[in-house]
């Protein structure tokens, strides 16, 4: 690689290194959400919604499409996201 190219490379990385502190802090954020959720749920069985899970994926679907981002990634990273939760969830439910 010339020197030119690595001193660009560089360059992206700290952008990109600045975009994963923004996204933990989001990851943060919805974590509350989640947690706020996860109060109301009275059973264990309510922490897996499937109808709700394919509706998010189909709106993620559609608004990756929208702007131009590789579905495939999207749908990914949000089925991972997704399931991610449904395990914090069910390792922090403390009712019946």
């Amino acid at each position: 690689m010339s020197p030119l190219n690595k001193k660009k490379l560089d360059k992206l990385r700290l952008k990109l290194d600045k975009l994963d502190n923004d996204l933990l802090k989001l990851i943060k954020k919805r974590s509350n959400l989640v947690n706020d959720v996860l109060k109301l749920k009275i059973y264990k069985k309510e922490i897996i919604d499937h109808k709700r899970i394919k509706f998010i994926l189909k709106k993620i679907r559609e608004k990756s499409i929208k702007y131009k981002i590789d579905p495939k990634i999207s749908h990914r990273i949000w089925k991972h996201m997704i399931w991610s939760f449904i395990d914090y969830e069910n390792r922090n439910f403390k009712k019946k």
